[in-house]
């Protein structure tokens, strides 16, 4: 696999990067050289424009106004979604998540365009915020274990039709529509809640990705052992009665 390479693009690090996500994008590079892949990383801020010509797109989360500018600056370019035409990867994390949809509700409550690359609508929720630990399982068609990560939203996602939940949630709130639905996908577009770095948590959605970009199967074998520590140290504590 050492002849092949892959761009990877982190959308808007200087608006959608408040939780730490750009460890997703970090994990992504570290697992393809892993595989002896060469990547070109390429960071895109809000004031240039997004290339169409990546392999794998990483999105992370960011305050409300950040948020709403973002979605108002990827409408305007229309890089991202001539990539998703494409067949490019996307994976999104909460409100990157919510900027792929149809739309959701800004800073100042009104009703922001998103992308609509994902058939998900966003509210604001009126009750408690969700906030803490979430252990789901993974839709079974993606092949992967179970999902860890860290929620903090107020937003509430409805999955429309052609969605399909990310993950069914063992605890925690997920989209917080109370149907245990968490994140949501269809075949190249992926969105989720879970913060951690998710991938830092979960490095095997990472190599989905990778799969998905090579149009491959399966990816070489590699040293997991600090993952699985992580992995395995998230979810004993969110698992231990508080």
């Amino acid at each position: 696999m050492s002849d092949s390479s892959l761009r990877l693009v982190w959308v808007y690090p200087d608006l959608l990067s408040t939780y730490g996500d750009q460890g997703n994008v970090l994990v992504v590079e570290r697992r393809a050289h892993q595989r002896g892949l060469s990547v070109e990383r390429v960071d895109v801020r809000s004031d240039q424009p997004v290339p169409t010509s990546g392999d794998i797109y990483l999105i992370g989360g960011g305050e409300d106004r950040p948020q709403r500018l973002a979605a108002e600056r990827l409408n305007r370019d229309g890089g991202l979604s001539r990539a998703a035409a494409n067949g490019a990867i996307i994976f999104s994390v909460c409100a990157g998540y919510q900027i792929l949809g149809h739309e959701f509700v800004n800073d100042v409550g009104e009703r922001q365009p998103g992308l609509g690359l994902l058939d998900v609508t966003t509210v604001r929720g009126e009750g408690a915020r969700c906030v803490g630990d979430v252990l789901g399982d993974i839709d079974p068609q993606l092949g992967l274990p179970q999902l860890t990560g860290f929620e903090n939203h107020q937003g509430i996602t409805h999955l429309g039709p052609t969605a399909r939940p990310f993950a069914r949630t063992v605890f925690g709130n997920g989209n917080g529509t109370g149907d245990g639905t968490e994140g949501a996908y269809n075949d190249t577009v992926f969105g989720t809640y879970m913060h951690g770095p998710v991938m830092a948590r979960n490095p095997q959605i990472a190599d989905l990705l990778l799969k998905l970009a090579l149009d491959v199967n399966a990816l070489p074998p590699t040293d997991d052992r600090w993952y699985e520590a992580l992995r395995n140290e998230r979810i004993a504590a969110a698992t231990q009665p508080s």
